[in-house]
């Protein structure tokens, strides 16, 4: 190795100098360039962030409310198949009860008379010539050719529950 001849050394301190700054000067450049770049990612990257936040956030409260609607369709249609179930049975209830009462009929002071008024009535509808015998559930048939009259009381209480069903529906919607 050659050394330098004397006060080369010296005279070289500039440049070291210079060359020194001119590095420390690109280092700092590249320092504050890097810490730019870097301050520029996280800003699109917290916006980018920020962006799939409030997508999820409304996506996530779209979803809710569409849950919330099902739900609130499903208890609807479940509290109403309760309603009718409950309607269904109420209504099984009065015409057991109905047809109860119409064995009573029977035992009625009254039912001789109540006898003569629908076989005036099968005469009435199929003609004179019509055959009207007692039913053995009480009330009469009737017949006539290939017409049939059925006046029996069990017929005629069911005929009376489907005349007032509007009436017995208007008791369930005013409760």
């Amino acid at each position: 190795m050659t050394r330098l001849p004397q006060g080369a050394e010296a005279a070289l301190d500039p440049v070291r100098q210079a060359l020194r700054r001119n590095a420390e000067t690109e280092a700092a450049r590249l320092d504050a360039e890097a810490r730019q770049q870097a301050a520029d990612l996280l800003g699109r990257a917290q916006a980018e962030a920020d962006t799939i936040h409030r997508t999820a956030q409304r996506e996530g409260a779209e979803a809710a409310r569409a849950d919330a609607a099902a739900s609130s369709a499903r208890a609807r249609r479940e509290a109403r198949r309760t309603v009718l179930a409950e309607q269904e049975h109420l209504r099984s209830l009065l015409a057991e009860q109905v047809q109860e009462q119409v064995h009573e009929v029977r035992r009625d002071p009254r039912y001789p008379q109540i006898l003569r008024r629908l076989t005036a009535q099968a005469d009435r509808v199929l003609g004179p010539m019509a055959s009207v015998t007692e039913s053995y559930k009480g009330g009469v048939i009737g017949t006539a050719g290939s017409r049939r009259l059925d006046l029996s009381l069990p017929t005629l209480a069911d005929q009376a529950l489907e005349d007032h069903a509007g009436e017995v529906r208007r008791l369930w919607d005013d409760a």
